[in-house]
């Protein structure tokens, strides 16, 4: 049975240990050495030889290694250049993507190495009836662990003893507020953030003290099933890459097959023989096969990306992983964690009761700023608050101020709270009032406390008053219901009357209207005694009697005020927000309900998701959007559900607790500033500013970025099926055009090395100008893609094949038209024909940059909205000119010099594939876009 359900005395007599004198040394040692250290194992890291190998391993790179050997050993045979200039560019195209790859890549051990870090150095245990300070990697299951404010806590224990034990466990479970412990055994089952009678490892106390029996140590503590759930859930690959590696098979096999039957054709129609003949007919292939492989493909996905990292991390979307660019685009769930991400994490007081009516403080968080107004009628009401209510709201204020130990300081235009963010949210609640602390400060001194216990559930302070010298005040705040109990009178503007019962019955019914408004309620009173009969030694909960009641204050960790912006933005863009949280189904369904994310208020819980099957999961996940009092476990079964359900799952977090499910969802989203190291380096993009809205934005940016992929895939793509046709075509029908046999062999349209020149230097330039093409205004207006939809879909292909044929067909009509023989007469020889072919080829790519910026949408739209492309074009031209005048270009491509007119013809005939392609778009049926229920919270 879980500890949490034994009491403390069969917990520690299960383990083998003793209340008062813990383990002995010979004990502890030998556990030690059964158990291993108190800490998370790590995973032997990865050989850097091994992760530099894996960025060869992609289908793409493998088939252009492939090309580049082959080259290689066509070049050590033949010896036509001094160099293998294929062979050397492909693999400086391989090795430069490689290197970006590699230098981008994550290591999945620093997860577990932050893990490690936020363990306690040394812990405080019983040992031989001693109490010793050891390592904490030292204890052992059964030690008594001694806490106190301040301790990280160094293994899971249940809890023996606790004086006002309260402990941080935001990082663990979500939960806001710091926990207050207490040793009953709990019955039934409990979620992590509900076992009061636990301490875990790593997290912190905050106040009190307390002792425990260790029952859980490394591996086996909460934290270190969490390291283990991040051992096991391996990074995905993502849409992008999914779709990359089919396309790099796809061109493999297209090249394989295109290979073959050209080579069995030509061997078979001309009759080739012998082996100089044979070799011809292999040049043949390897020249299709640099035709058929853009080998700027993944150094310009690469780099693309790469600037995509800089356009998000101005927009405060830092990215760890290249690819997780493109997939936060195609994200249709945003599963978000609550505290911290859509919430500030800073308590703030939203309403104070007092017998004059509601009052609604405004404001987020620790700044002292935000409109004090009135609440009548269920709604808040405009004007100066009554003279009674005012006298009433500074009252319950000043005594929620004083009796704190908290100090709200500003540092660097950020405000921030030392101490108990409750307490915090008092004082700030007080600053937006107009009382500063200067003047509460010169008006009551403290000249005593009664710490605040779990027993009693109230803290007390007493004070001396400036304005009333011959009294002591006593201010007292706590749990309403107890606090109700020790009061007899309540105050009414500057008077007070009789506490009756049914007024009693009224404030314990608008206490639990508070809470059901998800606000954590806090009862404040007062009473004064003599100053003459006080005694500071003598302070006791005895003072706690007689007190007259002040108020009732009402306080939240409320949303981001551009939380419910950008989750109606979310909403509008066809992403469905979830929230998942380990903090109180109450307030998570409120919180819900009020940033948009939910209507029906439901909020599904951890514990009934353990009694959940799989396949009902999976359908709550298609209906659910809250789910609260969660452990690390049900993060991952959700986004398990979801994804299982066809959902790109974008994961948000900042806790430990949240690191198994940013691992596992398709992209994680961790918070920069709250968020902890675990969190941060299991993710795959840190928001800087620990803003929801900012995720929004990187969604947009997302977009525009696999947009800009596409359009620079339908360029190359487009670009090489042009020279594949061409090269297809032109052998075929070469005793047609006039090319036919010469005296050293079959002649080709094109040389290998002129198309790989066209690969990768005229066409690389402007296809990394497109993935610098401005956003569409319109993306965020429409759905996300399919996850099942390809980086490449039909109509793009219709449109490659389209453009792919018109290349093909002008450039062999060119170089028909410049040789002697064929269809048209032409004057020139072989070298002069291949340099109008080429010179063609590349004019056709720079008028195709411009139609594939879209399949849909004409090419003059925007026409100048990219500088960048313009000066890729520009460019490209120059380098074309280069090659063709240049005389050591010339020797090494094989060109010659060409007449203005030549440019102008094969200009001309270029150009046709912008006509024909926008006349194209215009009979084109246009695509009726579906529309967004954007008042819905589903997808």
């Amino acid at each position: 049975m879980a500890a949490y359900r034994l009491s403390p005395g069969a917990v520690i007599e299960a383990l083998g240990s003793n209340e008062h004198r813990g383990l002995s040394e010979d004990e502890a040692r030998a556990r030690l050495e059964r158990d291993g250290p108190n800490q998370l194992r790590t995973r032997k890291p990865i050989p850097g030889w091994r992760k530099l190998l894996a960025q060869f391993t992609d289908p793409l790179v493998i088939l252009l290694l492939l090309a580049a050997a082959v080259s290689l050993a066509l070049w050590l045979f033949e010896r036509e250049s001094d160099l293998p200039y294929e062979a050397i560019a492909i693999l400086a195209i391989v090795i430069l993507n490689a290197a970006m790859g590699f230098i981008q890549q994550a290591r999945a051990e620093q997860s577990v190495a932050a893990l490690r870090q936020m363990s306690a150095a040394r812990a405080r245990v019983i040992r031989g009836g001693e109490q010793r300070s050891i390592p904490a990697r030292d204890v052992v299951v059964g030690d008594i662990l001694m806490m106190e404010e301040g301790d990280t806590i160094p293994a899971d224990g249940r809890l023996i003893q606790s004086v006002a034990l309260q402990t941080s466990e935001a990082s663990l479970t979500g939960e806001s507020l710091p926990e207050t412990k207490e040793p009953e055994t709990i019955i039934g089952e409990a979620a992590i953030g509900d076992r009061q009678n636990m301490v875990f490892s790593g997290t912190t106390v905050t106040y009190g003290r307390g002792k425990a029996v260790v029952t859980a140590t490394g591996m086996q503590s909460q934290m270190g099933q969490i390291a283990g759930m991040l051992e096991a859930a391996l990074p995905e690959t993502t849409p992008l890459q999914q779709d990359l590696a089919r396309l790099g098979r796809l061109l493999g096999l297209v090249v394989l097959a295109i290979a073959a039957v050209m080579i069995v054709t030509i061997i078979l129609v001309e009759h080739v023989s012998g082996f100089s003949a044979v070799f011809d007919v292999l040049i043949l292939g390897v020249a299709l096969a640099v035709a058929a492989v853009p080998e700027g493909l993944p150094a310009v996905v690469t780099a693309v990306l790469a600037l995509g990292v800089q356009r998000m991390a101005r927009r405060n979307a830092i990215v760890r992983h290249l690819a997780a660019v493109e997939t936060l685009g195609s994200a249709n769930v945003i599963a978000s964690d609550k505290t911290g991400t859509l919430t500030r994490n800073e308590m703030t007081v939203r309403a104070v009761v007092t017998a004059s009516g509601r009052v609604i403080l405004g404001g987020t968080g620790y700044a002292p700023e935000g409109q004090v107004t009135a609440w009548r009628d269920g709604a808040e009401a405009t004007g100066d608050l009554s003279d009674d209510l005012r006298l009433e709201l500074e009252r319950a204020l000043t005594v929620g101020d004083r009796a704190t130990n908290a100090v709200l300081q500003q540092e660097d235009g950020q405000w921030t709270i030392q101490g108990d963010p409750t307490e915090g949210a008092l004082i700030v609640a007080a600053r937006k009032v107009g009382l500063t602390d200067e003047t509460l400060d010169s008006r009551y001194r403290r000249v005593g406390e009664v710490p605040f216990s779990s027993e009693r559930k109230l803290m007390s302070t007493l004070h001396t008053d400036s304005q009333q010298r011959e009294h002591i005040q006593v201010f007292t705040k706590g749990a309403p219901d107890v606090l109700l109990g020790r009061c007899n009178r309540e105050r009414v503007g500057d008077t007070t009357r009789p506490l009756t019962p049914e007024r009693r019955k009224e404030l314990l019914a608008t206490n639990e209207q508070l809470a059901g408004e998800a606000l954590r309620t806090l009862g404040v009173a007062a009473r004064m005694l003599p100053a003459d009969d006080f005694e500071p030694e003598d302070v006791g909960d005895h003072v706690e009697q007689d007190l007259i009641f002040v108020g009732l204050i009402g306080m939240i960790d409320p949303p981001r005020q551009e939380a419910r912006e950008a989750v109606t933005q979310a909403l509008a863009a066809g992403i469905r927000p979830v929230m998942i949280t380990g903090d109180h189904p109450v307030t998570a369904a409120v919180i819900g309900a009020e940033l948009g994310i939910c209507r029906d208020g439901r909020a599904v819980t951890g514990a009934e998701i353990d009694r959940m099957p799989d396949d009902l999961l999976y359908r709550t996940a298609r209906e659910v959007s809250v789910y609260a009092r969660v452990n690390p476990e049900h993060k991952l079964r959700i986004v398990k559900a979801l994804q299982r359900d066809g959902a790109i799952v974008a994961m948000t977090g900042d806790g430990v607790n949240d690191a198994p499910a940013l691992r596992t969802a398709d992209i994680g989203v961790a918070m920069g500033i709250t968020g902890t190291d675990v969190s941060r380096k299991a993710s795959d993009i840190i928001l800087a500013d620990d803003n929801f809205a900012s995720i929004v934005a990187a969604v947009e940016e997302g977009r525009a970025i696999f947009a800009n992929i596409r359009k620079f895939l339908r360029y190359l793509l487009s670009s090489n099926m042009g020279e594949v046709l061409t090269m297809f075509f032109g052998v075929l029908l070469a005793d047609i055009i006039g090319l036919g046999m010469t005296s050293d062999g079959l002649a080709l349209p094109l040389l290998a090395t002129q198309i790989l020149w066209i690969n990768m230097v005229s066409d690389g330039a402007p296809a990394l100008a497109l993935g610098l093409d401005p956003g569409d205004e319109e993306a965020m207006k429409r759905p996300p893609r399919p996850r099942k939809e390809g980086v490449i879909t039909r109509q793009m292909w219709a449109g490659i094949v389209m453009v792919g044929a018109i290349t093909a067909a002008g450039t062999l009509f060119v170089l028909d038209a410049s040789l002697p023989a064929g269809l048209i007469e032409g004057t020139g020889d072989l070298a002069y024909g291949q340099t109008m072919a080429f010179t063609t080829l590349v004019l056709f790519s720079m008028f195709t940059v411009f139609t594939s910026r879209s399949d849909e949408s004409s090419a003059f739209k925007g026409l100048f909205s990219n500088p960048w492309l313009w000066g890729s074009i520009a460019l490209a031209l120059a380098l074309q000119m280069a090659v063709v005048y240049l005389p050591f270009l010339q020797q090494a491509f094989s060109t010659v010099s060409l007449a203005p007119g030549d440019w102008l013809f094969c200009a001309t005939v270029a150009s046709s594939v912008l006509w024909l392609r926008e006349l194209s778009k215009l009979l084109m049926p246009k695509r009726k876009e579906p529309r967004i229920n954007r008042g819905s919270s589903g997808i």
